[in-house]
């Protein structure tokens, strides 16, 4: 049995991260914030109420798989391919700027190693396409030039962040850089792209079929968790973190995925809507565990406040981790200077896929103490501020003509 204090644990992470959320919501700011709040709050950083447990980690790490999940499932494959090469440059660039600026801070200015370099880059290079869609649908720019762009560039950004997470993760298992590490990886991400829509397509066909003659609710949420779980095992028995499973589960069953067998393969939409609708709920309330999970990890206790290092390196890298995003806005330079501005400012934004970097690092033993503690500190601040820069942004700016050109009704 478990214990009747991890019960009670979980009840308050659970209703507190609820509550939390809806609370930074109402002030603009994304519900993973609160999450992430509750978690320093609750942990050993303040009230010292609720202390990281198997249990809890259990919990978290089926959330980090799901939420993993979610983001495949969102990721707009067309979205891309409609926004062109415009994209694909603003998300190379965004990239690449960020890592290489955070590695080469880490390693050549502050002397760490080159695998907590690595780490400390990849978790600036992901743009969080979950706040970015918000902020360009509050600012009525979702379907305006540049925020086309920046939607397809934040997916191809995602997938790039997930393919170097994993290549990062295995480094730090085999605790080296070599090439064997990354044919691992080539080979399990080719394998999924010749196996993985098919599997699709046939779960797809299956519950369509004979998804009515069960009697018992549920069948497409408990079939679909089953095949998480199943490639989750899968990623781990070659190497790769296990959330890898469950985000190409998620871009298989994308009904915009159709790789590389065409649209032949592609899974049936309203197949691909009712999985979304069922794993909504399954997904909200596993992804807190983990957020809150990371607030608990973070004890703020042993951060020496005092140092130096700590806020010259902070500080440090928020300006390479905003710059990086802003300077691939402006390799557009066929566009206006404020448009490209605009969907630099638009690329900032981190969250997600930067906490769970930063977490598989610290349970890896990459990130450790004051450098783990930076990091989360500056992915919240990006995610945190974004939003009022950019709506300042465009209140300022938005009625000018580079930008009226390209609103809403432009498209």
């Amino acid at each position: 049995m478990v214990d009747a204090d991890v019960l009670l644990q979980l009840a308050i992470i659970l209703a507190a991260a609820r509550i939390a959320g809806e609370i930074v919501m109402h002030l603009g700011a994304p519900s993973v914030i609160g999450e992430l709040l509750v978690g320093v709050v609750l942990g050993p950083s303040q009230l010292g109420w609720i202390h990281p447990n198997e249990f809890l980690r259990l919990l978290a790490d089926i959330g980090i798989i799901l939420l993993l999940f979610q983001v495949g499932l969102e990721t707009n494959i067309r979205r891309l391919t409609a926004a062109g090469a415009e994209a694909s440059i603003v998300a190379l660039g965004g990239v690449i700027f960020p890592m290489l600026g955070s590695y080469f801070l880490c390693r050549e200015i502050f002397e760490m190693s080159v695998l907590v370099s690595l780490f400390v880059g990849g978790a600036m290079t992901a743009t969080s396409i979950g706040v970015t869609v918000r902020i360009l649908k509050d600012v009525g720019r979702a379907k305006s030039r540049e925020g086309q762009v920046v939607l397809g560039a934040a997916v191809l950004d995602d997938v790039l962040g997930v393919l170097i997470l994993a290549f990062l993760f295995q480094m730090s298992l085999a605790n080296e850089v070599g090439f064997g590490v990354l044919l691992n990886l080539v080979a399990f991400i080719g394998l999924f792209f010749v196996i993985s829509p098919i599997v699709a397509e046939l779960i797809s066909a299956v519950i369509s079929r004979y998804g009515h003659v069960t009697e018992l609710p549920g069948l497409v949420a408990t079939l679909i968790v089953s095949l998480v779980l199943f490639f989750a095992w899968v990623a781990h028995a070659v190497g790769a973190p296990e959330l890898l499973g469950g985000f190409v589960v998620g871009l298989a069953l994308s009904r915009r995925f159709f790789l590389p067998f065409g649209a032949r393969l592609a899974p049936d939409v309203a197949f691909t809507d009712q999985v979304r609708r069922e794993m909504r709920p399954i997904v909200q309330l596993f992804t807190p565990i983990f957020f809150v999970g990371v607030g608990l990890s973070l004890d703020l206790r042993i951060v020496d406040w005092e140092s130096p290092f700590v806020w010259t390196f902070s500080l440090s890298l928020a300006v390479v981790a905003i710059a990086g995003k802003v300077m691939a806005g402006n390799l557009l330079v066929r566009e206006p200077p404020l448009i490209r501005q605009a969907i630099g400012m638009a690329m900032v934004p981190r969250a997600e896929v930067g906490l769970i970097f930063a977490e598989l690092g610290r349970s890896a033993g990459v990130l450790e103490g004051e450098v783990y503690a930076a990091v989360v500190l500056v992915i919240a601040y990006t995610t945190v501020f974004s939003p009022f820069w950019i709506k300042l942004f465009y209140r300022r700016y938005g009625d000018s003509e580079s930008l009226r050109d390209t609103g809403e009704d432009a498209v």
